[in-house]
């Protein structure tokens, strides 16, 4: 373990070691972040002694994306939210601004020194250890990603940065290098697969033995996970996190059953009902929309802030010792689809049709057919066969069968021929929505 005393603290002790801190994050919001002063004093706390400790936090309004950029100004391009001075501050990541201008994630010192803490508590669990050597895909250089790559160094691995859109110079270090662990998506680890099988490479017999998945749901799916590592001859755990929080905020241990929390005395987290917003207990099973708080903060500190991450909890205790929840990602609420009033998740799709391996190659594409989160039964999803296989009619009724059973909804499946949807090298697209009218 990276951090012992940390790591294995009994999760009933948690909260109470964590109150201090809470009590003076809120105290510093206060004093130094308009949004925050404004925000609770909204919301009927006058300062930070009528807020109280963690087992108050519930009263507190929700953070949502929106308000965050809703702070803006071109005075203030980062939000109202910035709570430090800017000569404090000493890095500013970016997103990538798909939905509009980019949002920029300031960090002091000390924050990004307990970003490299927690993201070395998450690698760290997957039993990479100093001497190891790891080839990564990530182009992170912008984006809170690169967190990840201090903490790499931070651990003694020794790293082989590639990027995405470099296959064939990532293979090239792969054959040439012979590293010990590869980093990417799991959409990207299948389509390296895919690629090196249509060109006769043998990657199970490489020098990789480990493979840390991120960036997106599906390194936990049973099949994607079965289909990764037999082709690879590697074991895959996988690790979360959110930029505006920190990167890897969980992480998967080697007994692969579920993420641990890594952020532990440095953040805190609930799970709550993503639409009533109350709170759910941390019980075997639970599922729910994660919430994150600060607690050791200074820059951009947020409160009570909706990741739109939706998980399923393992409470129970793990071989390794760590001793806080682990989570499964089953999707983002925000990907969400509702079909006649049934929550359809895009990744649970693919798991399912995933069982149909290896008659299917396991890349699927969903394709409403109006725009707006809801549908109209039957769902269409095209569904692509494997390399060399015919479908039939059959095939496409026992899929839809199987969607009907297992997520309760109608859906109509599109059987299309093995390379017939896009791959890619970074995060997989499930929806289409070009049809959509």
């Amino acid at each position: 373990m990276h951090n012992v005393a940390a790591e294995t603290l009994p999760w009933d002790k948690q909260s109470s070691a964590d109150d201090p801190a809470y009590r003076e994050q809120i105290a510093w919001l206060f004093e130094h972040s308009p949004f925050y002063r404004g925000k609770l004093e909204k919301a009927g706390f006058r300062d930070a002694t009528s807020v109280g400790g963690l087992a108050e936090i519930a009263a507190l309004p929700f953070t949502e994306k929106d308000e965050l950029r809703q702070s803006r100004t071109p005075d203030n391009p980062i939000g109202t939210h910035r709570a430090a001075a800017m000569e404090d501050i000493i890095r500013i990541y970016s997103t990538s601004g798909t939905t509009g201008t980019p949002s920029y994630i300031p960090l002091t010192g000390e924050d990004l020194s307990n970003w490299v803490e927690i993201s070395c508590r998450s690698y760290g669990a997957s039993g990479v250890r100093r001497g190891h050597m790891i080839v990564s895909t990530y182009n992170a250089g912008p984006f809170v990603a690169g967190v990840t790559l201090d903490a790499f160094a931070a651990l003694g691995l020794c790293h082989v940065p590639v990027g995405a859109g470099n296959t064939e110079r990532l293979m090239s270090a792969v054959r040439l290098l012979r590293p010990d662990i590869l980093a990417c998506t799991p959409s990207y680890a299948l389509h390296l697969a895919e690629w090196a099988a249509e060109r006769g490479i043998d990657i199970a017999n490489s020098a990789i033995e480990r493979i840390l998945v991120a960036g997106e749901p599906g390194g936990g799916e049973p099949a994607m996970r079965a289909r990764i590592e037999e082709a690879w001859n590697a074991k895959v755990t996988e690790a979360m996190g959110i930029g505006d929080i920190s990167v890897s905020l969980w992480g998967e241990c080697e007994a692969q059953q579920g993420m641990h929390f890594s952020g532990r005395g440095i953040v805190h987290f609930e799970l709550i009902d993503p639409d009533s917003g109350a709170p759910i207990p941390f019980e075997d099973g639970a599922e729910g929309e994660l919430v994150y708080t600060h607690l050791k903060h200074r820059a951009a500190p947020l409160l009570r802030f909706r990741s739109r991450d939706h998980v399923r909890i393992q409470a129970g205790p793990c071989s390794c010792g760590r001793t806080a929840p682990r989570v499964r990602c089953i999707g983002r609420t925000d990907d969400m689809m509702i079909v006649r009033g049934v929550n359809v998740f895009p990744t649970a799709v693919r798991e399912v049709i995933n069982e149909f391996s290896p008659t299917v190659s396991g890349v699927i594409s969903i394709r409403p057919q109006t725009k707006g989160v809801k549908q109209q039964p039957p769902l269409h999803i095209a569904v692509e066969l494997a390399e060399g296989i015919a479908g039939d009619g059959a095939l496409a009724e026992n899929i839809r069968k199987r969607v009907r059973d297992k997520l309760v909804f109608t859906s109509a499946i599109d059987l299309v021929p093995w390379g017939t949807l896009p791959r890619t090298d970074y995060k997989s697209k499930l929806v289409d929505w070009s049809a959509a009218q």
